[in-house]
């Protein structure tokens, strides 16, 4: 009998679903098929990718109430916000990797020397492997699957335990757009059958987003073999408020950047440094506004701060916060505000924390909950020392009203996204990709083709 896993919902601690792991014999006839396929896959036209494509998007905006409802039973994200990731960023970043696909996916003319025809064409690597993370299920897998089926590739998705029915939806939503067979498929496997898959050479790239472990281990499977793999890994994204900055502006967008999505995102705001004139205005407000939030069941459409993905992450988070109070750290939110929240539950209260230090786990190591450390600096230049002292690289933030400022600031900070006056969001334009610890690799932008492409010089005497 094969293997079975459950998705047990945030919600309720229920069994949401059941599903059986894929076999052997299914896991060779999905590679089998994902090597045909892609041969002819590849010698189709842009406009008929193209084409594909965008009815698979018309596929997810068609049914988004109900994908949204699934999304929020799996991951535990409140129902008023969980339909956005369909109708903003997953169409946004679709739209715009299939609008520039000509563009970048046609040759590369060299200069014109007589009696040479000389050019660089784009190919597909052949089969992508994506291995999907629950917590924006949608918007990071979107990242890798659209450049991929448009640059000629064929896909095959492997979605989060916590999240199957989006790699479901994902396969419907390919039949829907009538895909030859075999170009975009998905399993379910267990990570040990990940390993294996890793090691067939029909598997020519891999696309993952996860914890820093797992793509340390995803790394050393593929040590043996000359492919390539895209890692987004994890983050301590820290955002620096100058004493310039608009500080309304400034703390909207930083609690939002800290706790939308219970803080469960690898780009959100986990740690925040202001200047010291402003520094007492600043965590009142900041106080102040987290209070508003309404932690509650996320089927209920008045709640802002639904329950983290399982009370073990939960306790991960509270344990990290017990750790920073009994260093010296002071917690401004009293759980009590929250009446939803609930020890050894996935429920749990926002929280501040001030009189941290480098010292402490909260502000050096990713906690991926809702709870922000904030500290007062005297200068940019402090705020450099530490926003750089880290070991994860993904997004960073200034806030001032000064352009240059925030340019020679964001020359010294060791990311992978810098932003003045914004957080926690991806432009499709711009390459999204970390260091250190964060990863490597790139998606999304011009240069998130050139992954998922190989270069082959032609160099034609007449």
């Amino acid at each position: 009998m094969n293997q079975t896993f459950q998705t047990i919902s945030p919600i309720d601690n229920s069994i949401f679903l059941e599903r059986v792991y894929a076999d052997d014999q299914t896991i060779e006839q999905v590679l089998s098929y994902a090597d045909k396929a892609q041969v002819a896959w590849r010698e189709t036209s842009i406009e008929e990718r193209a084409n594909i494509c965008r009815n698979v998007v018309e596929y997810f905006l068609k049914n988004t109430d109900e994908i949204a409802n699934e999304l929020t039973w799996q991951m535990g994200r409140p129902i008023k916000y969980t339909p956005f990731e369909i109708t903003k960023g997953f169409r946004e970043r679709a739209a715009y990797m299939i609008d520039i696909a000509t563009n970048q996916l046609q040759d590369v003319q060299a200069p014109a020397i007589d009696e040479f025809t000389r050019y660089i064409k784009r190919e597909p690597l052949g089969t992508v492997l994506v291995l999907a993370p629950w917590n924006y299920p949608y918007l990071t897998s979107v990242n890798a699957i659209i450049p991929a089926i448009m640059a000629g590739n064929s896909v095959i998705l492997k979605h989060a335990t916590q999240t199957p029915l989006c790699a479901e939806r994902y396969s419907a939503a390919f039949e829907f757009a009538n895909c030859p067979k075999g170009v975009f498929q998905h399993l379910h496997v267990s990570h040990d059958q990940v390993g294996q898959m890793l090691q067939d050479v029909r598997i020519n790239y891999v696309a993952f987003t996860g914890s820093v472990s797992s793509g340390a281990a995803i790394q050393k499977a593929i040590s043996g073999r000359f492919i390539n793999a895209g890692l987004e890994l994890g983050g301590k994204d820290p955002a620096y408020v100058r004493a310039d900055a608009n500080l309304s502006n400034a703390v909207e967008n930083l609690v939002d950047g800290a706790f939308f999505n219970s803080g469960q995102s690898c780009c959100g705001i986990e740690r925040i440094y202001v200047h010291q004139d402003y520094y007492t205005t600043f965590v009142d407000e900041f106080v102040a506004l987290t209070k508003q939030y309404q932690l509650g069941s996320p089927i209920n459409n008045n709640t802002t701060l639904g329950p983290m993905v399982r009370s073990d992450a939960a306790k991960f988070v509270r344990q990290q916060i017990e750790a920073a109070t009994k260093a010296g750290a002071k917690a401004l939110i009293d759980p009590k505000h929250f009446p939803e929240n609930k020890i050894d539950t996935a429920y749990m209260a926002p929280q501040i924390l001030i009189d941290v230090n480098h010292q402490m786990d909260i502000m050096t190591n990713e906690t991926f909950g809702p709870v922000v450390g904030i500290m007062p600096v005297k200068s940019d230049e402090e705020a450099i020392q530490y926003m750089n002292d880290s070991a994860y690289g993904l997004t960073a933030s200034v806030w001032t009203q000064d352009i240059e400022v925030a340019q020679k600031i964001g020359n010294q900070i060791e990311t992978g996204t810098f932003y003045m006056n914004r957080c926690d969001y991806l432009d499709p334009a711009l390459a999204w990709t970390g260091v250190k610890n964060s990863g490597r690799g790139c998606t999304l932008s011009s240069i998130g083709y050139e992954v998922l492409t190989r270069p082959k010089s032609f160099h034609l005497k007449h």
